[in-house]
């Protein structure tokens, strides 16, 4: 029996900071047919409030660094605020969400990074992902949202890239369907030229990510972005895209597909 194609979209970058862009964006994903699950970050808003609470972000390789204080602001603006008002969105729409910290009904587990050189605190890195029940969920026409926020299962929150969270839920829900994973932000693609906006490298395979990293084409957030990319594909994801809003559109063409071949 063939599996339902299930869409797993991970949304962040300048988009969710924009509203017209995420009110757009939002009205495209809850259009999709069948069963989805939408993963969103927002470390910019998270950056903003804690600078108006009269601290500033650590950041360390573009990576934020969560001590106890930051907990407590990115769980307030992830789990909180963006993830209510993204639920509540999606709703106007007519798209029955639940929005959901990996901590709630067990989602996500995970574990504090182990420190080996850098120490970036209440960082997490995931090691379950309770199928199971997201799958309940989307039986019963649920669409899950899922914030950046996950749980040790010791009382623990931790802080985990949004990007990862996508990735090892597309990983997990292949156990079930045919999945597709979308990385949505800002730009239309990967760029073989950042100042050309429309220089989309429309096809990336493994050999191909090599030679663009050597070149330094790719570099920066986008390295452990497409690592992301190629782990979800080596663990029985089924295809994965990168590019901005309009990709979720099946009239636009102009979108970086990642394989492994």
């Amino acid at each position: 029996m063939e599996k339902q194609l299930l869409k797993i979209v991970k949304i962040g970058g300048n988009v969710i900071n924009d509203d017209i862009a995420l009110s757009l964006f939002l009205k495209g994903f809850a259009a999709i047919e069948g069963p989805k699950i939408l993963i969103h970050g927002g470390g910019k808003k998270a950056t903003q409030v804690s600078e108006a609470m009269g601290f500033q972000p650590q950041m360390i390789n573009g990576r934020r660094v969560t001590d106890a204080a930051t907990v407590e602001v990115v769980t307030m603006v992830y789990a909180g605020l963006l993830n209510k008002n993204i639920t509540a969105q999606l709703q106007k729409y007519n798209c029955n969400a639940l929005g959901l910290s990996g901590a709630d009904a067990n989602c996500i587990l995970a574990h504090k990074r182990i420190v080996t050189t850098i120490d970036y605190g209440f960082a997490g890195d995931v090691d379950a992902i309770n199928y199971e029940f997201i799958n309940v969920l989307l039986q019963n026409n649920i669409t899950p949202v899922f914030c950046a926020i996950t749980h040790d299962k010791n009382g623990q929150l931790l802080n985990t890239n949004a990007d990862t969270i996508a990735s090892e839920v597309a990983i997990a829900m292949s156990n079930l369907y045919h999945t597709e994973l979308n990385f949505i932000f800002e730009l239309k693609g990967v760029l073989s030229t950042f100042e050309d906006k429309n220089s989309v490298i429309t096809h990336i395979n493994a050999e191909k990510y090599k030679d663009l990293v050597s070149e330094g084409i790719i570099a920066d957030g986008m390295i452990p972005k497409l690592h992301n990319c190629f782990n979800a594909l080596e663990k029985g994801v089924a295809k994965v895209k990168i590019g901005d809003a309009s990709m979720i559109n099946k009239a636009n063409k102009l979108y970086t597909t990642i394989s492994l071949k």
